[in-house]
């Protein structure tokens, strides 16, 4: 009897883990799912500010060699 008390605890401690196991992976790659989500959006909001900031100085410079060049006619 005590043999198949043992199998028994064995066959139970595999059926919690088989089941902790189907409860958690998915929660865990949910998780883990959202996080690179995220981060791939956090770093996509970096890369168009980079880009939006490189637009804003190519304007500025283009803007100031047309004063500098309408002030050289000037003279």
């Amino acid at each position: 009897m005590k043999d198949a008390k043992d199998v028994l605890r064995i066959v139970g401690m595999l059926l919690l883990g088989v089941f902790v196991f189907m409860v958690v992976v998915p929660f865990v790659l949910t998780l883990v799912f959202n996080a690179i989500g995220v981060t791939l959006s956090i770093i996509g909001i970096l890369i168009s500010a980079a880009v939006l900031l490189i637009k804003v100085a190519v304007v500025l410079a283009i803007g100031y060699l047309i004063l500098v060049g309408i002030r050289a006619l000037l003279r």
